[in-house]
């Protein structure tokens, strides 16, 4: 079997990825058993599986907020699975965009604030930090409420919000962990249908969802099951 490692132009690539967590019993849990995974640079690839099969966990690891047990990950080639906590903050910060369930806003803060906290480690003048909030939220259809307190926004608009702060800093890839749960039909649609905007622009996206209606024909599709994750679409490995 060829490895997802070999693969090329690969934009994240995970090699018998292993993660687990002890109970507070002290037993172990494997969460992820030996995922080999690769995403192709430019591609829109959707995770699916039941509650507690490890989708989140394999995101955690691929957004560079966790590390692995076991097994390498490769961002844009780079292996970034042994790096230093400063460097992979570096590069989580300068590559990596996520989008959660949970918006994370600060309600009492302006829409152009809560944005413009994509950059309180970056070191972007205020000026440019502003230019580049002020463009994202344009991206999103919400350049008209730059100083609305966020807590005012509808559940759709705080998501779109959440967005605009993760495209602020243009990432490499793009990762977004149920970003429709808490909205209804007509904004969970317009929420995929910006994801799909943005892939075609040439950005790489990888969404976890319980959702199959967000599988489009030209979606890379896996299914999460037990902490193993197959593929479920008619392409060819990559």
């Amino acid at each position: 079997m060829t490895t997802p490692v070999a693969a090329e132009g690969a934009q994240l690539c995970m090699e018998g990825v292993w993660k687990g967590f002890r109970t507070p019993s002290g037993r172990r849990v494997n969460v992820l058993r030996g995922v080999d995974f690769s995403l192709a640079s430019g591609a829109f690839g959707v995770i699916t599986g039941p509650s507690g099969s490890g989708k989140t966990t394999l995101l955690m690891l691929a957004g560079l907020l966790q590390a692995p047990d076991a097994g390498r990950i490769r961002l844009e080639g780079q292996d970034v699975s042994r790096l230093d906590g400063r460097a992979l903050a570096g590069c989580r910060k300068n590559k990596v965009g996520m989008v959660f369930q949970k918006f994370h806003l600060l309600p009492h803060r302006t829409v152009l604030e809560n944005v413009g906290f994509r950059f309180r480690y970056l070191s972007t003048s205020a000026k440019e930090a502003r230019q580049l909030s002020e463009a994202a939220l344009e991206r999103v259809g919400l350049a008209d409420k730059l100083r609305q307190d966020a807590r005012l926004l509808s559940a759709g608009e705080m998501q779109r919000v959440a967005i605009a702060r993760a495209l602020a800093k243009p990432p490499a890839l793009l990762l977004a962990d149920e970003p429709t749960g808490n909205l209804d039909a007509a904004s969970a649609e317009q929420i995929i249908s910006l994801f799909r905007d943005f892939n075609r622009s040439g950005m790489s996206i990888l969404l976890v969802t319980h959702n199959p209606e967000w599988i489009a024909p030209d979606t890379r599709h896996w299914v999460m099951q037990d902490g193993q994750l197959k593929r479920s679409d008619g392409f060819p490995p990559i």
